[in-house]
């Protein structure tokens, strides 16, 4: 499958008539899903904590498409399920329905051994990086049902080894969230064993992202992939044409 969606080419406006909603979409991998998206016909709905980033996503995507997204700042670093809740509400009324919630936040956090972490900075790395995205999941789940031919995509990383502490954990847990979620979800397919919602996740693999360079400083940022290059993956998942598969993580 990896080589499948890798190579993924989707027919022009394959993503027309959907509505997608992007965390951390400021970021490198956020911000070139929302491009190629809006190319496909999306209306979208970007979120991130910085506005600044986010204005400029806006303004590159209303230069390159001629359609202006929606901007939502939120910082789930500090988020209630009140916030999520308020989110949920507010795209049901201005959007029509959500077919698409892509979790793209992350932070590093505390790169240290175990004994050295800060308790202040673990809860607020497993705020982005887990509770953020389940507690926002569990808010839009209902409007994803009701709009029918919807995805969750998860984005996962494997960083068990030492040193990686709050982000390796809390990444870690990404796989088995969605899994439930997927499994949970599956009860509602239908006669053909397709999906209302499917939830699935993908582990892009290094790539050339602030993050990235953040835990590999001395690297050369040219030997690993530019985020444009696991792009299709994300846009085969939202499309129509993956309505059949839920719960799959998949390594790239």
């Amino acid at each position: 499958m990896p080589e499948l969606i890798n190579n993924y080419q989707p027919q022009d406006n394959a993503l027309a008539g959907k509505t997608l909603l992007i965390t951390g979409a400021a970021g490198g991998l956020g911000s070139a899903i929302a491009l190629a998206a809006a190319r496909l016909g999306a209306d979208l709905i970007l979120l991130d904590n910085n506005e600044k980033k986010l204005n400029q996503l806006h303004d590159t995507i209303e230069s390159d498409v001629g359609k202006q997204p929606g901007l939502y700042p939120l910082d789930l670093r500090g988020a209630t399920q009140d916030d999520y809740q308020k989110l949920a509400e507010t795209v049901a009324d201005v959007f029509n329905g959500l077919h698409g919630l892509i979790h793209c936040a992350a932070t590093l956090g505390q790169v240290s051994p175990i004994e050295s972490i800060d308790a202040k900075n673990w809860h607020e790395t497993f705020s982005i990086n887990l509770h953020g995205p389940l507690f926002l999941t569990k808010a839009l789940v209902p409007l994803m049902c009701s709009s029918g031919n919807a995805s969750i995509v998860f984005t996962a990383d494997d960083k068990s080894s030492a040193y990686w502490g709050a982000y390796g954990i809390s990444k870690a847990s990404i796989v088995p969230t969605m899994k439930i979620i997927a499994d949970e979800l599956d009860t509602l397919k239908d006669a053909n064993e397709q999906f209302p919602v499917t939830c699935n996740a993908i582990n892009p693999g290094p790539m050339r992202t602030g993050i990235r360079s953040s835990a590999y400083p001395g690297e050369d940022p040219n030997s690993v992939s530019a985020p444009q290059e696991k792009v299709p993956a994300y846009l085969y998942l939202l499309s129509d044409e993956a309505r059949t598969i839920n719960g799959t993580h998949i390594e790239l």
